[in-house]
């Protein structure tokens, strides 16, 4: 399964027990995303200043990148309580009531995967982001009426991967949108060393930017990775963390030095030697493969792509000159048709630009 790839963003059980521990919960321990922390900070020494409730929050962004963290720093900064729900939990009108009706003064709700809402629980949540009020209908037919309750100013924060999939209504209805970047190497190896202090692990500066460096740019891999580096050093040598065994290690779990698993490569393969480069439909891929085509193009290709290892034609997808020489492989002096018609050879390969 996509997910259960070591280096899935996406959270895992045994992730969910790790990273309560390694959250900070201070806006000055939270590296990264300079912009959004600042934002974040004026915010709440404003809505602190004024005694007021915090203007409700959009987190936008690929998974792993510290979105639910986020939402619990700004509930402890703000010194209030949290609850915290999911999109597909919410599956009545009075799902989303009970849970509304149970908050106090300036708490905040943070709603993970807030696309995922339907259509019925949203027009619920509109009059309560609004005007702090809840309107519910009593009794069928005739007979029925609508009764508007009213109820302390709260914030809820949301969080998404997916932010075109929130309807434009709810995007609306946010006071900001802030949008997640993935983090550089520097910025992960400070999580890393962080992380590790917590769990006690003796880890040199050049063992965290290796695990940094093939992280994918996201904390939880960076966390889990050093989690798997830890077990390899208390098997293979004695519990100490060095260099060349941290490689030996991330080497065996077939990660390689830009993060890329065997899953990643498989795909750069097929489309390389099966295909001779592309371009080659999705469907087709994954058929070479025996992979889901929407697990193809939603988990593998994101990356690939941001790598620069692939691009999509309208004629399917092609490999760049890149990916050959990452594979170890010697790029064609001359692109396919396709991939010349789509410009996408570089120069020192004696193509087109």
């Amino acid at each position: 399964m996509a997910e259960d790839r070591l280096i899935s963003p996406a959270e895992t059980d045994d992730d969910a027990a790790v990273e309560r521990s390694l959250r900070p919960s201070a806006l000055a321990d939270f590296p990264g995303q300079p912009r959004v922390r600042e934002n974040l900070a004026i915010a709440i020494e404003a809505a602190k200043k004024r005694g007021d409730a915090l203007d409700h929050q959009l987190l936008y962004g690929p998974p792993g990148l510290g979105k639910t963290t986020l939402a619990n720093i700004v509930a402890h900064e703000m010194g209030v309580s949290i609850r915290t729900t999911s999109g597909p939990a919410i599956e009545r009108p009075g799902d989303l009531a009970a849970i509304l009706t149970n908050l106090k003064q300036h708490d905040i709700l943070f709603i993970d995967e807030i696309h995922r809402l339907s259509l019925a629980v949203e027009e619920i949540l509109y009059p309560a982001m609004e005007d702090f009020a809840l309107d519910l209908v009593i009794g069928k037919g005739p007979g029925a009426r609508s009764v508007r309750l009213n109820m302390p100013k709260f914030t809820l924060i949301g969080a998404t991967t997916r932010y075109a999939m929130v309807s434009a209504p709810m995007r609306d209805r946010f006071g900001s949108v802030y949008r997640l970047d993935f983090y550089d190497a520097e910025t992960l190896a400070t999580i890393i060393n962080r992380s590790a202090s917590i769990l006690g692990v003796c880890l040199p500066e050049d063992a965290a930017m290796e695990i940094a460096s093939r992280s994918r740019g996201t904390p939880r891999i960076a966390n889990r990775l050093l989690r798997r580096v830890r077990d390899f050093a208390e098997v293979r040598t004695d519990g100490k963390v060095t260099l060349e065994g941290t490689r030996e290690a991330l080497a065996l779990l077939e990660i390689d030095a830009l993060g890329l698993d065997d899953s990643d490569r498989s795909v750069l393969r097929a489309i390389i030697h099966k295909f001779n480069g592309g371009p080659v439909g999705l469907e087709t891929i994954a058929a070479s493969i025996s992979e889901e085509a929407d697990t193809i193009m939603d988990v593998y290709e994101p990356f690939l792509l941001q790598c620069g290892f692939l691009h999509r034609t309208p004629r399917g997808r092609v490999a760049t000159a890149a990916a050959y020489r990452h594979l170890g492989l010697e790029p064609p002096r001359s692109a396919p048709m396709g991939q010349q018609q789509a410009g996408l050879w570089d120069e020192a390969d004696g193509a087109e630009a």
